[in-house]
């Protein structure tokens, strides 16, 4: 064996079969390696899905989840187009607002990665999927919920159903959640003020506080509420949603406001606290306190154009209160609600 390395050609022939042996390992390691590159590459496969979806039950279940704080708590606002897309005379959005103030906000960033957006149209859905939020579709045959639908008109009716039919469907899946119009502003994080007693059932905001967070005469507003699933909140949205076709020129909250007249709350045993409008306020009734708001509803207003205009004035409220020193005794104030107020005297400029 000796004798055969010591010869010149064989001991060449010998590095030639090595080097091509090394070669051909490379380019094979190459490919397999491109092959699993490219396999990662290519999307999930219908049937991929499909089984995803059968590990977690259905797609809302997998929706929920994914946005679900750990203990099965989730935060839900309902979009369509008129809230996502951008007229030719704006440079910002409803939803885009409705995110910033999560950024300008205490302690609330990490909540955008819990909001469940539901998307009742096609475009607020890609709007939805384009800025990576936890997307859900809301198909609703024969409805089109595309553009904005004016306050009291037949499509909002119909949409506000739509929506409490929806979120009965999240409560029957044994998931709490935070409901939020998109024209509320999170200043704070709203978990910081509710209440933590797991044997309050319902924790609803209101147009104006009347100093009992127990009395039923509130006007209540269904913009923002925290409800937990039990079968007492399953009964109360089922004979909530019972009523729609016995309510003929009544939005979802007039319905909900009169069950609570009638006497609901005590004959399903709930524990329902009226929230205070120093904490959860809006353009009805301003908090007194810009230390201690922790949402703001645009609410008493008609259009999305006044309540956008009015939503950015605001935020540049609470961005001005954020710059003062933390031993200022400045009391800042509300900027007045000006397009809101006009909204319901002038006639209404509506986006398609």
């Amino acid at each position: 064996m000796r004798r055969m390395m010591d010869n010149p050609l064989v001991s060449l022939a010998t590095v030639s079969l090595i080097f091509i042996a090394a070669m051909l390992l490379y380019q094979g390691s190459s490919y397999f390696s491109n092959q699993i590159i490219l396999f990662q590459k290519q999307p999930l496969n219908q049937s991929n899905f499909t089984n995803n979806v059968e590990a977690c039950g259905d797609t809302l279940d997998c929706a929920l989840a994914k946005a679900s704080m750990g203990n099965k708590t989730v935060i839900i606002a309902v979009v369509n187009r008129a809230y996502v897309e951008q007229d030719v005379e704006s440079d910002s959005t409803m939803l885009d607002i409705f995110l910033s103030s999560f950024w300008l906000g205490e302690g609330t960033r990490s909540l955008i990665h819990h909001i469940l957006l539901v998307a009742v149209d096609q475009i607020a859905y890609d709007r939805c999927m384009f800025l990576k939020m936890n997307c859900f579709r809301l198909e609703t045959d024969g409805v089109d919920f595309k553009g904005e639908k004016i306050y009291m008109s037949q499509d909002f009716i119909k949409m506000m159903w739509r929506r409490t039919q929806f979120l009965l469907e999240v409560l029957k899946h044994g998931y709490n959640f935070i409901f939020t119009d998109t024209d509320v502003m999170w200043l704070r994080d709203p978990f910081t003020r509710l209440s933590k007693n797991e044997t309050e059932d319902l924790q609803i905001s209101v147009d104006a506080y009347l100093g009992d967070p127990w009395s039923e005469s509130h006007p209540i507003n269904t913009g923002f509420y925290f409800v937990r699933s039990n079968n007492k909140t399953i009964s109360l949205f089922e004979k909530w949603y019972g009523q729609k076709d016995n309510s003929k020129g009544k939005k979802e909250q007039d319905v909900l406001l009169d069950l609570v007249r009638s006497g609901i709350i005590k004959h399903l045993g709930l524990r329902v606290r009226f929230l205070d409008t120093l904490y959860f306020s809006g353009f009805c009734q301003d908090s007194k306190d810009f230390r201690a708001v922790v949402t703001v509803h645009a609410n008493c207003c008609r259009s999305i154009i006044a309540k956008e205009a009015d939503m950015k004035a605001s935020l540049s409220d609470w961005k001005r209160f954020k710059k003062l020193e933390a031993n200022s005794t400045e009391s800042p104030k509300w900027t007045s609600h000006k397009w809101c107020k006009e909204s319901w005297e002038k006639p209404l400029k509506v986006k398609d």
